[in-house]
């Protein structure tokens, strides 16, 4: 979805300027990453998450409510397998048209109808209630945004569920899960946009329940939000 090169959102106006770099350089390599060198992008899931992105994703699926579920920022479309192997109503929605084109043709190989659309989470083109669950994993500033999150209660039914995983973490102390923690820890705006994004699913109408989920090498954070009030 809108990965980066988004408009700054209020929280960024506090900033020094050598942060402001840095934070435009982190949106500008997640821009290409989504776009112009989206075919680089299972590589790099690969490294940086020491080959456990696809199972990061994965925690989410026993927390949807079916059948019809939208696939938020869906990429390269291995969550969207996941969804229609066990039985729901998928759909994919993304801003980048070449992770359309990845996750069109990984879908077609598997033979998984999963309707695909584009644009961007502040004008979801679906009617009220349309869908069970939305689904979003490791998204970008657009979470944040105030329309975002009203767009995504509108598509919910009243029912609906929005499950969000932001984060992942890798246990151990192997060098690999060393660096990876130091790499982690260097992002130091995460707890700011943690309590920004909590502020403002609150300010959408979302009870909010924070769920985290051990794997083997690694927790995951889950959100999973209920709309306590009609949007």
């Amino acid at each position: 979805m809108d990965r980066c090169l988004s408009p700054e959102l209020e929280n960024d106006q506090h900033l020094g300027t050598a942060s402001r770099w840095f934070l435009w350089l982190v949106r500008l390599g997640f821009h290409l990453l989504y776009n112009q060198f989206a075919w680089t992008y299972d590589a790099v899931a690969r490294v940086v998450s020491l080959g456990q992105w696809q199972e990061w994703g994965r925690t989410a699926v026993p927390f949807l409510k079916g059948p019809r579920v939208l696939g938020l920022a869906h990429g390269p479309g291995y969550l969207l397998l996941e969804l229609a192997a066990a039985g729901f109503s998928a759909t994919g929605y993304d801003l980048s048209p070449a992770m359309g084109r990845i996750a069109g043709r990984r879908l077609a190989r598997r033979g998984a109808a999963v309707p695909l659309a584009r644009g961007r989470a502040q004008t979801l083109p679906y009617p009220a209630g349309t869908f069970n669950s939305v689904v979003c994993t490791f998204p970008a500033d657009f979470v944040l945004h105030a329309a975002s999150l009203s767009e995504i209660g509108r598509a919910l039914a009243a029912d609906g569920l929005f499950v969000l995983v932001p984060f992942a973490s890798p246990i151990g102390n192997d060098l690999a899960a060393r660096a990876l923690k130091a790499l982690y820890a260097s992002t130091r705006r995460r707890a700011q946009a943690s309590a920004l994004l909590f502020a403002q699913l609150q300010a959408a109408g979302f009870h909010s329940e924070v769920k985290w989920i051990s794997l083997p090498r690694s927790r995951v954070m889950l959100i999973v939000n209920r709309l306590s009030q009609n949007p």
